[in-house]
């Protein structure tokens, strides 16, 4: 199973060796900070900026009471799935990682076969947690987002991704592992949000036609 789910027939390592091989002077800089911004550390500035973009959005005057409604529950929405899914992403990282116990690529591949930039790691490759955290932040903000916003949601999932490999830290069956688990944990916080705001929608409703 491994060999198929994980290796891909060689090209799990294939895939590594073309975008870790890459090296330019510029470039370690770069994939350093698409690492950094996806650091789980970052959580709580995160939240802040979205708290505070939530709070310019409400407050922007609109003609229709109901528009403004709609506007505020959806953004309030936006910010409970963040931080549900940041909580239960976390629980299921910390759940996997030492579970399955994947080498990184210093330490499954040959001595000087991998081009590590920082502080080189051996143990618990699978899933990448800064991938998994960079999905989070670009999925959880999705239903907020225009066009162009999503389009940079999605280069900085890419970016950080890649950061992982340059730096020598991940195998891409890492980095895609670490995308599913965060998109599937967000879409069920997502689901259940949605169901928890129309049971109240349901019962205000009811609640009005009484009163």
């Amino acid at each position: 199973m491994k060999e198929i789910f994980y290796d891909w027939g060689g090209a799990n390592v294939w895939l590594f060796h073309a975008i870790n091989d890459v090296r330019f002077e510029w470039l370690d800089g770069v994939m350093l900070l698409g690492t950094g911004l996806a650091d789980h550390a970052l959580f709580p500035l995160y939240l802040g900026l979205l708290a505070l973009c939530a709070l310019v959005v409400v407050n922007t005057p609109v003609p229709d009471a109901a528009q403004y409604r709609a506007r505020a529950t959806r953004w309030i929405a936006v910010i409970a799935v963040f931080s549900l899914a940041y909580l239960f992403d976390g629980l299921l990282l910390s759940l996997l990682k030492p579970w399955l116990d994947f080498p990184r690529p210093p330490l499954a591949l040959l001595p000087g076969a991998v081009n590590v930039v920082g502080i080189p790691e051996y143990h618990h490759s699978l899933p990448s947690g800064h991938s998994s955290f960079a999905m989070l932040v670009a999925a959880s903000l999705w239903p907020v987002l225009n066009r162009r916003w999503r389009m940079a949601g999605v280069l900085f999932v890419l970016w950080v991704g890649a950061s992982r490999m340059s730096l020598g830290a991940h195998f891409p069956a890492d980095v895609l592992a670490g995308f599913l688990s965060s998109l599937a944990v967000v879409l069920l916080v997502y689901v259940a949000i949605q169901q928890l705001i129309r049971l109240i929608e349901i019962r205000a409703s009811r609640f009005r036609r009484i009163s």
